[in-house]
């Protein structure tokens, strides 16, 4: 037999069970989420040569790390859409193509690229080998490893969907010189071609060859001095895609020292598809979690709204 609960006992034990799950809101918005991952269990065996990590500033005088070049958000593909971002006397297009836009981790391989033509030039000038080609023929693990991710067959497919997507990704740079009346523009992809060796047996991935873009080549091999700069290999541990912006944004502007940020010229640089008040939640729970490498984040009031301040571990311990 039933026995009819007295409404005062269902009022109270809704409002207990709303209570408590008000509470649960609250601790978990309250406790800072770590912007990084784990490292995967076999990161420290050395099995292959990883060279330092390595990123490009600089593209016929645009400095392509101070925007998105590829979407930050794990889960929307962004297919045929195109980001737009207005610079000091240049306009910045990326555009998405059948694939979807090409994301900040699928960007991991060619900063492997870029590592990979920095060290062979290295080493070229020692005397200890031959000038680098545009074409890289990396094996998977490598390519794994170098990225610090777990050696699984998951990672295997992503691989070749990673490098669907580079392919398929292009970067327009508009550049106007209105005293001589000139308009230029260039086109160039985060890739040039790819090729993939697959086992039939297992479908796994074995080898990839990649066919470095001129333009990658040509800033890392054919200059003089090189505008390179070395990126914290703890970046690839960075989890988030907008953690991972804000970080690359340090390293180019903060460097040993501080840069000042708008939250505004952030999302506006970002790409990101989010409400600019979604966005502030997100760079919030960054600064809370303080725990990109390199860099201590804090926010500052601005007459213009919210300000991240971004400064040098280095430098603060120089100064304590």
């Amino acid at each position: 037999m039933t026995v009819a609960r007295p409404p005062a006992m269902i009022i109270e034990s809704c409002s207990l069970k709303q209570a408590l799950n008000r509470l649960g809101e609250t601790l978990e918005q309250a406790a800072p989420r770590s912007s990084m991952r784990p490292a995967p269990a076999n990161d420290n065996q050395p099995d292959f040569f990883v060279p330092s990590l390595y990123d490009i500033p600089v593209k016929d005088g645009v400095d392509l790390m101070d925007v998105a070049v590829f979407r930050l958000s794990k889960r929307h593909q962004r297919k045929g859409d195109v980001l737009r971002y207005q610079l000091h006397g240049a306009q910045v297009e990326v555009t998405a193509g059948g694939y979807g836009m090409a994301s900040v981790w699928d960007y991991d391989l060619v900063l492997m690229c870029i590592s990979h033509l920095a060290e062979a030039v290295r080493r070229h000038r020692d005397g200890k080998g031959k000038p680098p080609t545009r074409t890289f023929r990396p094996h998977v693990k490598e390519v794994l490893k170098f990225c610090r991710l777990s050696d699984g067959g998951q990672q295997y497919e992503a691989v070749e969907k990673s490098l669907d997507r580079l392919k398929n990704t292009t970067v327009k740079i508009t550049r106007t010189n209105r005293n001589a009346k000139l308009r230029a523009t260039a086109g160039f992809g985060l890739i040039e071609t790819y090729k993939v060796i697959s086992r039939t047996d297992t479908g796994c991935v074995s080898t990839i060859e990649i066919v470095i873009p001129e333009w990658i080549y040509e800033a890392v091999v054919t200059h003089d001095n090189p505008q390179i700069l070395t990126v914290n290999p703890d970046y690839f541990l960075i989890d988030k895609g907008l953690a991972r912006f804000v970080y690359r944004l340090a390293r180019k502007s903060a460097g040993t020292d501080r840069a000042r940020y708008l939250f505004k010229t952030i999302y506006e640089r970002s790409g990101s598809a989010a409400s600019f008040k979604e966005f502030c939640r997100m760079m919030r729970q960054i600064v809370v979690a303080n725990d990109l490498p390199d860099f201590h984040l804090a926010e500052e009031v601005g007459k213009d709204g919210p300000i991240l301040c971004m400064t040098a571990r280095a430098l603060l311990a120089r100064v304590a």
